[in-house]
């Protein structure tokens, strides 16, 4: 029987090679060339689900052989190769292993938002860098059905419920049903694009007026209900791989929520599939 670690691996590369151009090409080949993307996306997703630094991870692999070998790596890449693929690698290849990452949607879905704390690097770096805010706020689409991660999205301010909530469906609409969420996402223009794209919105009306009372009273509440599911990823998220992103530009901590999330879809995949 396989091992999770090894199961995880394989489900990973499987799908690193979906996003990347040429997927037969050799992880690392002999006569000396560069690495290969769906590769480095594995390795750095290796990382993340391993819970290690750039070194410790490369440490662990050069004691697991079977998982170099499910990788087809033959020696282990050095760690600055490592922290240099995951710069080096586009945003879009990141969302597009999230993308597939994601195998199964229902189309009915949840949007949230939460915070994740960025770690603290000294303070003579903080000042020189401009590092003051202390979290990032992350909105995430999970399907409420099969309790796969979507999209994500990361900001190191506060933006406005009413600026991402959209911008997040608008980027999915060709793939949703339905839309379930707080009444922080409230907008009656909100509602209106949703449905523009064939999406039956479940968002609560703030009280303001009597009426707010009858429209919430009409919502479907068992299918509202279920934008619970959103939390339940982001705890889950925040118990492994962790709640403290640890790039230190603001960028790439963007990018490692991407696989963050990835890594939780790629896990599920394994243990429930």
């Amino acid at each position: 029987m396989c091992s999770e670690i090894r199961l995880f691996t394989r489900e990973s590369v499987a799908r690193a090679k979906e996003v990347v151009a040429n997927p037969a090409e050799a992880a690392d080949p002999a006569g000396g060339g560069s690495y290969a993307d769906w590769a480095m996306l594995t390795v750095n997703a290796l990382r993340i689900e391993l819970g290690k630094s750039y070194r410790g991870t490369c440490d662990l692999l050069a004691e697991m052989p079977g998982i170099l070998a499910e990788i087809g790596l033959s020696q282990v890449p050095h760690f600055t190769s490592v922290h240099a693929w995951f710069v080096k690698i586009p945003i879009e290849r990141w969302r597009a292993f999230l993308d597939v990452s994601a195998r199964h949607r229902s189309g009915h879905a949840a949007i949230d938002a939460t915070g994740f704390d960025r770690d603290q690097p000294s303070r003579h770096y903080a000042q020189r860098a401009h590092y003051h805010l202390r979290a990032l706020k992350v909105t995430a689409l999970v399907d409420v059905e099969t309790l796969y991660i979507t999209d994500i999205h990361a900001a190191a301010g506060k933006p406005s419920n009413f600026r991402t909530g959209p911008q997040v469906a608008r980027r999915n609409a060709g793939d949703l049903r339905s839309l379930a969420a707080d009444s922080g996402y409230d907008s009656m223009a909100f509602r209106a694009e949703l449905r523009e794209h064939g999406i039956r919105p479940l968002i609560k009306h703030r009280i303001l007026a009597p009426f707010d009372h009858a429209h919430n009273g009409r919502m479907d509440t068992d299918a509202y209900n279920q934008r619970w599911m959103s939390e339940t990823v982001f705890s889950s998220i925040k118990r492994n791989p962790g709640a403290t992103v640890h790039a230190r530009s603001w960028w790439l901590e963007f990018r490692e929520m991407v696989l963050k999330a990835t890594v939780y879809n790629l896990r599920r995949s394994v243990r429930y599939s």
